[in-house]
């Protein structure tokens, strides 16, 4: 009769909640949304990399000075660090099995993460200010 209790359980009931980290719906999710996030500030990207590919420094400082540029480029980095910090997660979480080195693996992945994001809005501020 030990499995009894669950048998109760509605079918959704059952579903709801399974997972070793009870949250892995999020994840993915968020996952998803930064890679389609990514689709035009991309293009965008490439459009500007494209436009000023015979430019001297001081036209790319001009257009990267532009609050609109400025914007999509920080929104293009700070977007791609948190793509690309939520796959190495995964990577982490699946591959690697010390739990030490998982858990310190995890933390220098946000790290780094979080670093990176700083020194690009500085550099960004830098140049559009």
């Amino acid at each position: 009769m030990a499995g009894s209790k669950n048998t109760l359980r509605t079918p959704l009931g059952k579903v709801r909640g399974l997972g070793a980290a009870k949250r892995g719906t999020d994840h993915f999710i968020a996952q998803r949304i930064s890679a389609i996030a990514l689709v035009p500030l991309a293009i965008w990207f490439i459009w500007a990399i494209a436009a000023h590919t015979n430019a001297d420094y001081a036209a790319a400082v001009a257009f990267i000075a532009h609050p609109v540029n400025a914007a999509l480029l920080a929104l293009f980095a700070l977007t791609g660090i948190y793509h690309f910090v939520l796959g190495l997660q995964v990577v982490i979480e699946d591959y690697v099995t010390a739990e030490g080195l998982k858990i310190a693996s995890l933390l220098l992945n946000k790290f780094v993460g979080i670093v990176l994001g700083v020194a690009v809005l500085i550099a960004i501020l830098k140049l559009a200010l």
